[in-house]
């Protein structure tokens, strides 16, 4: 069965997404970043020989740490929604919190953003947009759960548990304090649709600040 509720990667795995090099090109070179959910390493290893970043990880498969060691880098294995994780990580420890389509896959995603902002100046963050037009017609057509945004996974065998849209998101992050800078969308059709990126962007990344700086 196709299933993606708990990621098991090779330790040779190199993963490529369409964000990567966007996020690469939100970070200035030399600067400190943690990725949270870091999954194989791919963004993490790139960030450090692109942008030569102090890098360090946190993920909740040991299948992806040990990919992430095997590649050189500092990540260690603890969940990315609870406060305890980052007990030992003092106030803006970090110039950026990278978090890439993982968020709708934690049980606390304000947990998440909670801790992105104290521990980082600067919180990037990506994820699946639950009402691109495409999600709402095959609920409104077909009465199922949407497929579109879960890479071709099913409602039992996906790892999304909190799939959010652009205002929910939006709504979220402004109620703990933080703001969007800038936006990258991706699947928009026409040009005149940036006006409504809620509806017509399939995955968005955010580059966040603190709304009180």
């Amino acid at each position: 069965m196709n299933d993606n509720r708990a990621y098991i990667w090779g330790e040779d795995s190199r993963s490529e997404r369409a964000e990567y090099p966007y996020i690469i090109d939100f970070v200035k070179p030399g600067s400190c970043v943690i990725d949270l959910g870091c999954g194989d390493g791919t963004l993490l290893e790139r960030l450090v020989k692109e942008k030569q970043v102090i890098a360090k990880g946190f993920e909740s498969s040991q299948s992806g740490v040990k990919a992430c060691r095997k590649k050189g880098l500092d990540v260690e294995l603890r969940p990315i929604d609870k406060h305890k994780s980052y007990g030992d990580i003092p106030d803006v420890s970090f110039d950026y919190a990278v978090c890439n389509v993982t968020i709708q896959m934690v049980m606390y995603p304000e947990v998440l953003l909670e801790e992105m902002k104290r521990v980082a100046r600067y919180q990037i963050v990506s994820f699946p947009n639950f009402a691109y037009f495409l999600n709402r017609k095959e609920l409104l057509l077909n009465g199922r759960m949407p497929r579109t945004t879960l890479g071709g996974y099913s409602w039992y065998s996906t790892g999304h548990i909190h799939q959010p849209s652009i205002s929910d998101f939006l709504e979220l992050s402004g109620r703990l304090g933080l703001r969007s800078v800038h936006a990258v969308y991706f699947g928009l059709i026409p040009t005149w649709a940036k006006w409504w990126p809620n509806l017509f962007c399939s995955t968005v990344i955010f580059f966040l600040e603190k709304s009180n700086t």
